[in-house]
């Protein structure tokens, strides 16, 4: 049985690349700001282009963050993408403007630290080899990045044998910056899976297979 999956429309996103994308994968793909059917779904996908806190203050006007908190609370899985991602983490700055964010990971949404901002097309990264964001996938593989900002600093620790660790993939311009989190129903990824090819698809094969 196809899953079903919702592209949250929050005003933000390449939303129907993100929709075709992962309707390549086999599901059936929703775009909508409805609350209840973003809930209910087998997948939430949350895109993200352009600015943080714009990004955040569309968010909110359709309750994206409670849909967010609440998918994860009961367990349901997210993806998160680009901005989508940045708007997991505790806050970004951004020209001297700091925005609270929906607090899922602690850190900061900060200018990336490189001779050449943006950062701006194919990229390696550096995952352990047990996620299943990147199964099947060949170390080289390469994936489409823009953005001007990332966290480039992961503060979250685990102390406990009974709380799994966070997967944090790594990438590399100018200096290190996380490309993606994998943490149980919570998934994340900074570059594009939409816009990188034959990778992307794997990804998001491989995250539908999750639902």
């Amino acid at each position: 049985m196809s899953k079903n999956v919702v592209v949250l429309d929050y005003g933000s996103g390449n939303l129907r690349s993100a929709q075709r994308a992962v309707e390549r994968t086999g599901a059936n793909v929703t775009v909508t700001s409805d609350f209840q059917r973003a809930l209910d779904a087998d997948g939430l996908l949350v895109p993200g282009v352009g600015a943080f806190e714009a990004c955040m203050r569309g968010l909110k006007a359709v309750r994206g963050e409670q849909i967010i908190g609440r998918r994860l609370a009961g367990g349901r899985p997210v993806l998160g993408i680009c901005v989508g991602m940045q708007i997991l983490f505790e806050k970004g700055v951004e020209h001297g403007v700091e925005t609270a964010g929906c607090d899922e990971w602690p850190g900061v949404v900060e200018p990336l630290d490189a001779p050449i901002v943006p950062h701006m097309g194919w990229n390696t990264v550096d995952a352990p080899a047990d996620t299943r964001m990147f199964a099947g996938m060949d170390p080289d593989t390469r994936f489409y990045f823009v953005h001007s900002y990332g966290v480039r600093h992961w503060v979250l620790e685990t102390h406990s044998e009974k709380i799994r660790a966070p997967k944090v993939i790594w990438a590399t311009h100018g200096q290190p910056f996380v490309a993606a989190v994998e943490n149980g129903p919570l998934w994340a990824t900074q570059f594009h899976p939409e816009k990188s090819g034959d990778a992307g698809a794997a990804l998001l094969t491989n995250w539908v297979d999750t639902l």
